[in-house]
């Protein structure tokens, strides 16, 4: 039943980066996230909702178009936290991104967020 918590907050969450229209990234975001949530992205620490918009917001006017951000995996939660990777792609064979994100919940809600972007390198020999 956790899994299950954490996956619907996590595909609410992702469904921010896809929504039909910028309108409607800040309610999604308001149901996956806590008013409070930590975000630790590629730029840094960030606090609340709005500074996590701002960032779905940034990744949605990507300059080669709005891509699609798709979770590819199954969600890994050992307890309160869960991890999970997923893919962004740009339209027409653009710019494609992967990575892993860690989150936190409390109570069915994320409150944290940590951003693996890109691939890691094999340790060099």
């Amino acid at each position: 039943m956790q899994e299950e918590t954490a996956r619907s907050a996590i595909d609410t969450f992702i469904s921010a980066f896809n929504a039909s229209d910028e309108s409607y990234v800040t309610a999604l975001l308001s149901q996956a996230l806590t008013s409070d949530v930590v975000f630790w992205g590629p730029l840094g620490r960030s606090e609340g909702i709005a500074a996590v918009e701002q960032f779905v917001l940034d990744i949605r006017r990507h300059p080669a178009g709005t891509g699609t951000m798709v979770r590819c995996s199954a969600v890994d939660m050992p307890d309160e936290w869960a991890r999970y990777q997923w893919v962004f792609t740009t339209p027409d064979g653009g710019p494609r991104l992967a990575g892993t994100d860690v989150v936190h919940l409390r109570r069915s809600l994320i409150d944290q967020v940590i951003v693996f972007a890109g691939e890691i390198e094999p340790p060099a020999s």
